[in-house]
């Protein structure tokens, strides 16, 4: 059988799937008269989580309107993975038990692509009913710099030109908002879901610079600058739900239950996609309330509709202390002592104990409870189902992707808090500075067995490498040459050499470079 519409009213071929109970055809037609949720990137986060959403309000009765999805950078992802299947995803979630529980998703009601439908994109913008445009484009999605922090050429040319004809989809977005602001002047929220920190500040900073801009270049007038400026809101969020590429043993069971042409492919952009999304079953949004034309009944699908320092703290919660440090020791210790599974590692008595110790001993004392969440149930879901997950396909190599970039809000914020402490010193910690000399160790490149392996891509690579030529595995370390990174605050967050850690760092990492299983040793002796 086919993923379609017409498939799926053959109930009974679907069994041990959870269809729409609605008819699709109906809530495609209520979107066309008064759409209200439209969504860029098209992708798999999107599919299995803000899509269902929409799905469960439907099939509540709170919603009688789909999403339009909408693609502004990857058009394969439209025309290969959505219209072919009647805009249908199965969504796939992966149990601890092993048990997948799947599911047709029908809530995407229109597909478009900018490259090809901007008149029909900007025609449902333009529509009174629209509450929200979401995003999940990933954060170098609303860059309009380079590395070298330089306004990029194509959005140069889109501020000197003006509202027509733009390039750069920011730009594209700006316009589209304003011709919203001509055809019916009603407000609009939008809304970035993006696993960044502040997403709705650089949304919106990327919005109002293109504006003012054009305001400089007397494209657009004042009054058009202030409806962005006050009548667009962009809500803060905070979305957690790892959602690996789609998974083989995945795709094998779809096809023994009889479906035809699922297979993931690449597109030409590189985008690993499938017409089946699989996912870990927890899952959070947390979203600041700040819908100036309404918005649907969105906590009643289980997010939670807060303000903006609530969905700040629960942001710092996980990303400060109760998720992504964890993930960021994983990585790297996983990467030096072979590993290729984060629920592998879970399974490794010192990597186990290591984040369970440092998240409870150093973190949690000065863990940011939002109030909405409890950051110890969190955590122990982090711990004791997320992480362990065997059927979770996520590895230590991807994880360990740009880790500069994350070192000094991950390890950064909670150092800082012990410096700041009149309870605490800096001096009682001794697992966070594990974890950093343990990224050094991983730049060398070499895993714990003697072996060369492939360093995930990071934009300071090169730097760090540089630095630290002559530093090899088994030979006597220079501590000198550590310097200049210990004490580059950028990376860390502090200066580890003026908040007093620098030395701890340099000697754990001398310990772990001095032969074959040093890392392991090493482990052992400050983990138990």
């Amino acid at each position: 059988m086919k993923l379609s519409l017409e498939s799926i009213k053959e109930k009974e071929a679907w069994k041990g799937y959870h269809l729409p109970e609605f008819d699709p055809k109906e809530i495609m037609e209520n979107t066309k008269k008064k759409p209200q949720w439209m969504h860029f990137g098209s992708g798999n986060i999107f599919r299995i989580f803000p899509a269902v959403l929409c799905q469960r309000l439907i099939e509540q009765g709170k919603m009688d309107t789909g999403i339009v999805c909408c693609e502004g950078y990857d058009d394969e992802i439209i025309t290969k993975c959505f219209r072919p299947y009647d805009n249908l995803t199965i969504g796939v979630t992966l149990n601890m038990d092993g048990r997948l529980e799947k599911e047709v998703i029908a809530s995407m009601a229109e597909s478009l692509t900018m490259q090809y439908d901007q008149e029909r994109i900007t025609e449902i913008f333009c529509q009174p009913s629209l509450q929200m445009v979401s995003f999940t484009i990933t954060e170098k999605g609303y860059s309009l710099r380079n590395a070298a922090h330089e306004l990029v050429p194509a959005v140069l040319e889109d501020m000197k030109n003006g509202p027509e004809n733009c390039k750069t989809f920011m730009a594209q977005l700006t316009a589209m908002c304003l011709a919203r602001k001509a055809a019916c002047n009603a407000p609009l929220a939008l809304v970035s879901m993006d696993n960044c920190s502040h997403n709705g500040e650089k949304l919106q900073a990327a919005v109002l610079e293109i504006a003012k801009a054009w305001l400089d270049n007397k494209k657009i007038v004042q009054e058009e600058y202030d409806y962005l400026d006050q009548k667009i809101a962009f809500p803060w969020s905070m979305i957690d739900k790892i959602t690996p590429r789609p998974h083989p043993a995945v795709e094998e069971q779809l096809i023994a239950d009889g479906l035809e042409e699922i297979s993931p492919f690449v597109t030409a952009k590189h985008t690993y996609i499938a017409p089946f999304v699989n996912a870990e079953k927890p899952q959070y949004l947390v979203i600041e309330d700040q819908f100036p034309n309404g918005r649907p009944p969105l906590e009643q699908a289980g997010v939670i509709i807060t303000s903006r320092d609530t969905v700040n703290k629960v942001e710092k919660m996980k990303v400060c202390t109760c998720l992504n440090p964890l993930h960021t020791c994983l990585a790297v210790y996983g990467c030096i002592l072979g590993y290729t599974s984060i629920a592998e590692e879970m399974k490794d008595p010192q990597l186990r104990d290591f984040i369970d110790q440092m998240s409870h001993k150093e973190g949690m004392p000065f863990v940011v409870d939002p109030g909405v969440i409890d950051p110890k149930q969190f955590l122990n879901e982090v711990l004791n189902e997320r992480f362990p997950n065997p059927f979770m396909p996520d590895t230590p190599q991807r994880i360990a992707t740009d880790t500069s970039q994350k070192l000094s809000i991950r390890f950064g914020e909670t150092i800082k808090a012990y410096i700041e402490s009149s309870e605490h010193d800096v001096s009682e910690l001794t697992l966070i500075p594990l974890v950093l000399a343990g990224w050094l160790r991983y730049l060398i490149g070499v895993d714990d067995s003697g072996k060369k392996f492939e360093v995930s891509p990071d934009p300071l690579l090169l730097d760090m490498q540089k630095k630290m030529i002559g530093i090899e595995l088994g030979v006597g370390v220079d501590k000198e040459k550590l310097r200049p990174i210990l004490s580059d605050a950028s990376i860390f967050g502090v200066d580890l050499y003026k908040c007093g850690l620098a030395e701890k760092v340099a000697r754990y990492f001398t310990e772990l470079m001095t032969g074959v299983g040093a890392v392991r040793a090493t482990l052992k002796k400050y983990v138990g």
